[in-house]
């Protein structure tokens, strides 16, 4: 297999602010102006249909805090706070179900967090019997759960598996121990070396391991031994991140001193060499973050064209609607989005009061859902068939979209796509450049103005 190279020169130029596109418009458009009922009947309608469903539940709580998170986290260390949550995800879920079509199968079910694993293993067993009391599984459901794991027991993961989880996600980040001190979060490499081994002797089918760049006291050369080690233990699939300094927004990245954070041009090696080094050694470069072995899931949906992008990332469930519950979660149909209230409190005090948690939604027009499509399959088959997506969007495609093709020049004098009368491709070089791509589609945004909510595209 070939070895993607990566031009640090082009990096430089189209590294601006820009949305990751797990859903669009991004989340950054939902509103608390969306009246609740207009929602709920949009959910309605929703469950009209016998849809697949995908589950999504967050768990917010984490015994420490990792300076770098910019997760919606609750830290504590009193364990009784689990056992309380459960209740309140009880009553979310009857109040939900009161809405949902009996009928429709699970495809998909992700615990995210937080820490997952924070709660106990009686715990996770009751919220595994919560939740299949109240939807039907698929009989090869995906089931994907993140550990970390500095607090986790054999009980954990046996607890997991009898409740149907089949797919683990093991936080990483990085094996230096001097980056570990910086962000607190001390995990050495024979820790999660111990757990990837009990995963495997547990019986999960699939290993990601999630690492982070642009830490700090991070080099190129303490990464890539980073990377040396995560190899041996073969996962299926790596997610490498970037980290995104955003103190104003997540107030704890402010004890990380500026000065120990690497240097841009230092971030960027990071970056090529990861790319480069995994490539390599056989993993496929998805696209974002994401790389996986050859005959993983995920790279034979991408080759296949039938690969999925939504707020849980990539996915191989395509037509299926998400539907999250707990604190900040946010939920997904071809009609609309709506996220959770993000303080707990006030999470509890609206469903003690009977009412759906809802902070904030948007409500799709057909031109969202139109654009949606458009830049699911170009982040997801890197590629656009002209005819094939005027048949799939029942409008011509080339018509429509002519604006934002014709400004498609650039991109193809850097080599990043390659056009035809018939379509768009996303060369291997592209990949890194894929939302700058997408952006181009985008109704909401002009391109020579960059939002700076969102972190940058590379």
């Amino acid at each position: 297999m070939s070895t993607l190279k990566v031009d640090l020169d082009l990096v430089s130029k189209y590294n601006v602010p820009g949305p990751r596109y797990t859903s669009y418009p991004p989340a950054t458009h939902f509103t608390a102006e969306v009246r609740e009922e207009e929602l709920l009947e949009r959910i309605r309608t929703n469950n009209e249909t016998q849809r697949d469903l995908s589950l999504y539940f967050h768990l917010p709580f984490c015994r420490s805090l990792c300076w770098y998170c910019g997760c919606t986290t609750v830290i504590t260390t009193q364990q009784a706070q689990s056992a309380r949550y459960l209740k309140y995800l009880e009553k979310e879920m009857a109040l939900m179900g009161k809405l949902l079509n009996a009928k429709r199968k699970v495809v998909q079910l992700h615990f995210g967090g937080g820490t997952p694993t924070f709660l106990k293993p009686e715990e996770i067993r009751r919220l595994g019997t919560m939740i299949h009391s109240q939807f039907e599984f698929a009989p090869d459901a995906e089931a994907g759960v993140e550990i970390d794991p500095r607090r986790l027991t054999r009980e954990h993961l046996v607890a997991l598996r009898e409740v149907g989880f089949n797919r683990a996600s093991v936080g990483v980040q990085d094996n230096d121990p001097k980056v570990q001190r910086a962000v607190h979060r001390i995990q050495p490499f024979d820790q999660t070396r111990l757990v990837v081994d009990g995963i495997r002797s547990t019986g999960f089918k699939s290993l990601n391991l999630d690492l982070i760049y642009g830490l700090p006291h991070q080099t190129a050369a303490s990464f890539e031994q980073t990377l040396t080690d995560v190899l041996k233990l073969n996962p299926d699939r790596l997610a490498v991140f970037s980290y995104a300094h955003v103190p104003w927004i997540k107030p704890a990245q402010k004890i990380l001193a500026s000065g120990a954070l690497p240097a841009a041009e230092v971030k960027l090696q990071i970056l090529k060499l990861t790319i480069e080094k995994l490539t390599s050694e056989g993993y496929v470069y998805i696209g974002m973050d994401h790389f996986a072995r050859a005959d993983d899931e995920l790279a034979v949906a991408q080759k296949a064209k039938t690969l999925q992008r939504n707020f849980q990332g990539y996915s191989t469930h395509g037509g299926a609607d998400i539907y999250s519950f707990g604190m900040s979660s946010i939920s997904q149909t071809e009609a609309c989005y709506w996220q959770n209230i993000k303080d707990l409190p006030e999470y509890y005090k609206s469903l003690d009061q009977g009412r759906l948690p809802f902070a904030k939604g948007y409500l799709s027009t057909i031109e969202d859902q139109i654009r949606r499509q458009v830049i699911m399959r170009l982040m997801c088959d890197l590629s656009l068939d002209y005819a094939a997506m005027s048949r799939y969007l029942e409008t011509d495609f080339a018509t429509h979209f002519a604006a934002e093709l014709a400004s498609l020049d650039d991109l193809e004098a850097d080599g990043l796509v390659e056009r035809s009368a018939t379509g768009l491709t996303v060369t291997e070089l592209g990949r890194l450049f894929i939302r700058n791509i997408a952006m181009r589609f985008d109704a909401y945004r002009k391109v020579q103005e960059p939002e700076p909510r969102f972190s940058k595209t590379i």
